[in-house]
């Protein structure tokens, strides 16, 4: 039953040489799931898998852990499969706890900027005053946020709207004069890696990109909406 669900049973004869890597990983999950485990150890599950089959099995093994009635320990370095496959995480930092909680709290309010990373979010320390925080080394973020005291402050790059000539008119609270450090492709989009006053990510669309004329050294203006923003307690 099991190597049906995960597309194997056209193998089930064959011998483990003639499996390819992502093969016997798929029968590595089959053997592990087949015994009903009242404890279940995946130690990088999908890490061999072609891209293709990674998407059919995560979402295969999805299933079957949210039917699974005991606990489920999953060990991955790749935060699609953690967001995906679990229901509470704890993030290891070279060798220390640093967040643990429910993959929408984490991914809303990473803690490090590894985290921040891993989720895709422009994060930075500060002081809370009302709805202006005092970056620890830069300049000041406004928020819709009211608070008080140290918090962290996040926003996704796409959020960045970047300008050749400083905005005059705009709603955006937030105006930064940076560099462009580097540039790459980033799905469909263009992301855009810019240093100056505040240090942070942009995506954009490639024909913005070529409009803006964008290349390594080339000075912008970045701007946020305080709406875009989102601030809360260190």
């Amino acid at each position: 039953v099991w190597l049906e669900r995960l597309g194997l049973a056209e193998h089930a004869a064959a011998k483990p040489r003639r499996l390819s890597g992502g093969q016997a990983q798929r029968v590595a999950l089959a053997r592990a799931l087949a015994t009903h485990p009242r404890l279940l150890l995946l130690d990088e599950p999908l890490a061999a898998l072609d891209a293709r089959t990674r998407l059919e099995v995560r979402a295969q093994l999805r299933h079957h852990l949210a039917d699974f009635e005991a606990v489920a320990v999953l060990v991955t370095h790749d935060p699609l499969d953690a967001m995906v496959l679990a229901d509470h995480l704890v993030v290891v930092e070279d060798g220390h706890v640093v967040q643990a909680g429910a993959p929408s709290h984490i991914a809303r309010r990473p803690r490090t900027d590894y985290i921040a990373h891993l989720v895709g979010l422009n994060l930075y320390r500060g002081r809370a005053a009302g709805h202006t925080v005092r970056l620890d080394d830069g300049p000041s973020i406004t928020t819709t946020e009211e608070l008080t005291g140290p918090v962290f402050v996040a926003f996704p790059p796409s959020a960045v709207t970047l300008h050749r000539d400083r905005p005059t008119g705009s709603s955006a609270r937030n105006v930064w004069h940076c560099e462009v450090a580097g540039l790459e492709t980033h799905g469909d989009q263009i992301r855009a890696d810019l240093t100056g006053e505040l240090p942070l990510a942009a995506d954009l669309t490639a024909l913005a990109a070529a409009e803006l004329g964008l290349h390594p050294g080339a000075t912008v203006w970045a701007t946020v909406k305080a709406a875009q923003t989102h601030a809360y307690r260190d």
